[in-house]
């Protein structure tokens, strides 16, 4: 994941309540590959973004329903 993604995931991840610190692999280097670690240090990226899209997809959508 870049530092865009990470940006992005690490805001929705704060938006929706989910826990875990968003790094760079290498701290020298803020434009390289970046993951997600919980409390242990464990890499959770994918479980991260697994509920992120899950939260996002349970969002409700803004619009107007009209009946027949």
């Amino acid at each position: 994941m870049t530092a865009n993604d990470a940006f992005e995931l690490h805001s929705a991840m704060r938006r929706h309540g989910i826990p875990g610190v968003v790094t760079p692999v290498s701290p020298g280097n803020p434009d390289g590959v970046w993951l997600v670690v919980d409390a242990e240090g464990r890499d959770v990226t994918a479980h991260v973004r697994a509920r992120v899209a899950m939260a996002r997809g349970a969002q409700p959508e803004r619009g107007f329903v009209i009946a027949h």
